[in-house]
């Protein structure tokens, strides 16, 4: 299958990045952070060197990745303020990705609430009413942005966003009838969070069209400690998942790109040595 990694999980100094990516053997660069600056910040002529440096090293970018969206609640509403200054950059990716020849482009949702339906009292006195209902408007222009614009958005399932589950992703991209345009960005341990078992039942969500794209890292959750653990790949709560994942991708003909989010470092801060520890293990699975 097609593998990548989010090159700042390496190194923000994306030659470096490259180095490390081509010692082994990775193609598909997904861009977050260059240098100091996040995608949708940089000048159009740091654009046009980040695209010279990427074509030089023959590394296609998957996707895009910005933080559109992320940080807006329920007491948002569209075209305010801070909806309008997330538009803006997002039409500032969309222009990146036209150079660097991204595919696709990431953006994320509202900051979650733990229950949104309820039946049998908690309807009453446990649901956080009406916040699901915000987000669709929210998203809507975006969608409507990446259709005149011809490129394909993917939402990322976070761990601490409205959209924290394949089932909630699915759901939105459903209201929105979006599917043409609105993937999944499947982040099966960001999923953990919330307890949606990757395989079957969060995979499953997503057959019919609905994948995307995918981030892979291993974790341990314990939700009631609200504590959260990132593992050296194949350690974690997904170890025994991953294969059956990785089976059932390459039978279903999945042709998009699988991205190994290196956020985990082995006690020491150094997220490249962590990358290090988990990148065969990442190709032997996913390869």
């Amino acid at each position: 299958m097609k593998l990548g990694v989010i090159c700042d999980g390496i190194s923000r100094d994306l030659t470096h990045a490259l180095d490390v990516m081509d010692e082994f053997d990775l193609e598909y660069a997904e861009l977050q952070f260059v240098g100091d600056k996040e995608v949708g910040d940089h000048s159009r002529a740091e654009i046009a060197e980040i695209d010279a440096l990427l074509r030089d090293r023959g590394k296609p970018v998957s996707c895009l990745s910005r933080h559109v969206f992320a940080g807006m609640t329920a007491a948002n509403t569209p075209g305010d303020a801070l909806h309008t200054s997330h538009m803006d950059a997002l039409k500032r990716v969309i222009e990146m990705a036209h150079v660097v020849g991204a595919p696709l482009v990431r953006i994320m949702t509202q900051r979650k609430e733990q229950i949104l339906w309820g039946k049998n009292g908690a309807e009453k006195w446990n649901v956080a009413h009406g916040v699901w209902d915000t987000m669709a408007p929210m998203i809507a222009p975006a969608v409507e942005l990446a259709k005149a614009e011809g490129v394909v958005l993917v939402v990322e399932t976070g761990n601490g966003t409205l959209v924290n589950s394949n089932y909630t992703a699915r759901k939105l991209i459903d209201e929105l009838d979006a599917r043409d345009v609105l993937k999944v960005l499947w982040d099966p341990g960001n999923n953990c969070w919330c307890h949606e078992l990757a395989y079957p039942d969060g995979y499953d969500e997503l057959r019919g069209g609905y994948l995307g794209h995918i981030h892979i890292k291993d974790v341990r959750v314990d939700t009631p400690r609200a504590t959260l653990e990132v593992c050296r790949l194949g350690e974690g709560q997904l170890g025994d998942l991953f294969e059956p994942i990785s089976q059932a991708l390459k039978a279903d003909g999945y042709a998009g790109v699988i991205s190994l989010e290196s956020v985990y470092h082995p006690g020491n801060g150094d997220f490249e040595e962590g990358f290090r520890l988990c990148v065969e293990k990442f190709k032997e699975i996913f390869g």
